[in-house]
């Protein structure tokens, strides 16, 4: 019995890892994002689709680990000074959507014609926002270190301070609730507030010592295992005070985001946090009961496009309240817009208390996940039909009758190094460049550079391409520089063309189109710490230089019978002699 047991087990475990190693690269592939592959994959093999799973919950419940580790990870990121430098997004903007979420989302309930406690209860849930989603798209869209990104992570922890005094008003909404004492709720806090310092008295004193000797130990599992101690140990820790336990991950990983081991604490729970985070997005999809769908098909329907849009114009106003441009606000607005996993446990505990039937509890349950199955789509649609950023370029000046010994193209960290010797020979020089932002981080420190896309022919002109005795292009983008290249090369055939190259595949193409000089953006950075670590070996330094010149020689005799398609030439590099070469 017990080996039928185990490889029933075994089933489940590889169901579901075979549906999000299927559906979530196909997701991906057509544009739709990961989150919603599990999404889907989940109902598909959930109760209400093949019905591979009969209990979703109670997985639901174990894959929240994945949000708490994921939160742990976060933590890792915010050095205690960057914290408190979000103190005021996170009690102020943070503070602001809340309060107003809170207070106008009840209202869709009451439109409805629920009772108003219960009305609350199901606005205050939709209130908190899906951690795992928007943090997990953010990480996509690599925005989470962003500051548009840093604000919406100052929000989320803000709802998580928030499922405090939430779950404290459904025991004070419920049936003999009001009998509680103002003692009674300022022991709650008192707890909540004593397990916090706790906390952080254990992650200053405690954490680091017994890293330290863990890792003397030399036990690579031991570390492992004492860094999922110290997450879920931290996660308990919250929720017996009285907190959330994703909030209390959260909190030790910015205890030891300065610690010398923060780093390998990180690959050590990055896996598990993966896996399990997948876990619960598989679960959510599972949770949605279709047979109460189509069964409150018209209510589902309205409340989730009412809370919806309601939420979405609070999120909106507040961003606009608080001085984010349009754009900025609608990519919050689409992000925060669903309900979340905190909304599960505040439902639940309603029913507990008897403020909710399980009916309710259900129906409810289903409008959240739907609201945040639909915002990986919303997502999509905003990226497709949003319009490009439009960069401000007023107070940026555009080349007119320029003319000059050299034109520079491209002002970045490489053409910020090749102006260099021209500059200090007094060369008259003209550098144009295509990001406003980089042009005015220049004129701080005294560059003039002035706005031009140098694959526009009458910019050429405009910047003296006609009178330049050489044109250097170092843009970072290769398609870009190779189209300059040609484009130089045909109408300003007298000038000698020196340009950035990414790799040895993109030096063929210039030569191709008739580049003067060429320069790949790490050959000789990389030759020079080469030789940099001989010396650290001892060897002498006429001896490095001897060594690097024929590495030179054999590279140019290479490139040249690449030229000839005597070698191998496609993309990657080649290493070794002439004779003898390894395709990368």
């Amino acid at each position: 019995m017990a080996t039928e047991s185990a490889g029933v087990d075994l089933v489940s475990v590889v169901t579901l890892l075979g549906a999000a190693v299927v559906a979530v690269p196909v997701f991906k592939r057509i544009g739709l994002g990961s989150v919603l592959g599990y999404l889907a994959a989940g109902l598909v093999i959930g109760p209400f689709g093949l019905g591979l799973f009969s209990d979703p919950m109670a997985i639901l419940h174990v894959a929240e680990l994945g949000v708490v580790m994921f939160l742990f990870i976060i933590g890792l990121e915010m050095e205690p000074s960057k914290l408190w430098a979000m103190r005021r997004d996170i009690f102020g903007l943070g503070l602001l959507q809340v309060l107003l979420c809170v207070a106008l989302l009840g209202l869709v309930g009451v439109a409805l014609g629920y009772p108003y406690a219960v009305s609350l209860i199901a606005g205050a849930g939709f209130t908190l926002t899906s951690t795992a989603i928007v943090m997990q798209m953010l990480q996509e869209r690599n925005d989470i270190s962003a500051p548009k990104g840093q604000r919406i992570v100052s929000i989320l922890l803000m709802e998580d301070l928030a499922i405090v005094p939430l779950l404290a008003l459904v025991a004070f909404l419920a049936p003999g609730g009001e009998d509680l004492t103002l003692l009674d709720r300022l022991q709650g806090v008192a707890i909540g507030l004593a397990a916090i310092a706790a906390l952080v008295v254990a992650g200053r004193y405690l954490l680091n010592p017994m890293f330290r000797v863990l890792a003397a130990s030399r036990a690579r599992e031991v570390m492992t295992a004492a860094a999922l101690l110290v997450v879920l140990g931290a996660a308990l820790w919250m929720q017996v005070g009285g907190l959330s336990a994703a909030m209390g991950a959260f909190l030790a990983g910015v205890l030891l985001s300065e610690s010398s081991f923060r780093h390998q604490l990180e690959a050590d729970v990055e896996p598990f946090r993966g896996i399990l985070l997948g876990l619960f997005f598989l679960a959510v999809g599972m949770a949605l009961d279709l047979s109460i769908i189509a069964a409150n098909w018209r209510l589902i329907a309205v409340s989730v496009l009412a809370l919806m849009g309601l939420k979405a114009a609070i999120i909106y106003l507040v961003a606009r309240l608080t001085k984010a441009g349009h754009r900025e606000a609608l990519e919050r607005t689409v992000l925060m817009a669903q309900g979340g996993e905190f909304a599960f446990v505040l439902y639940s505990s309603a029913v507990a208390f008897g403020l909710l039937d399980l009916d309710a509890n259900a129906i409810l349950n289903a409008i959240v996940i739907i609201s945040m199955a639909l915002t990986p789509l919303l997502v999509v649609l905003l990226d497709r039909f949003q319009p490009a950023a439009v960069v401000s370029t007023e107070g940026i000046e555009a080349p007119d009758g320029l003319s000059g010994q050299v034109l520079i193209i491209g002002f970045g960290r490489f053409g910020q190094i090749a102006c260099q010797p021209l500059l200090a020979r007094k060369c008259e020089i003209n550098i144009i460049d295509d990001d406003p932002e980089m042009i005015r981080a220049a004129e701080t420190f005294g560059f003039k550079v002035w706005f031009g896309d140098g694959t526009r022919l009458d910019i050429l002109k405009a910047a003296g391409a006609a009178t330049a005795r050489a044109v250097v292009i170092a843009t970072d983008k290769q398609e870009i520089t190779t189209r300059i290249v040609k484009l130089v090369r045909d109408e300003f055939p007298n000038a000698v063309i020196l340009a950035r190259a990414f790799d040895r595949q993109h030096v063929l193409e210039l030569i191709k189109e008739g580049v003067d000089h060429h320069m790949r953006e790490v050959f000789h950075s990389a030759l020079a710490l080469g030789g940099e670590a001989l010396e650290v070996l001892g060897v002498e330094p006429e001896e490095i230089e001897e060594i690097a010149e024929g590495i030179r020689k054999r590279d140019a005799e290479r490139l040249a019978l690449q030229m000839t398609g005597d070698i191998y030439s496609g993309r990657g590099l080649i290493i070794g002699n002439a004779e003898h070469t390894v395709r990368t």
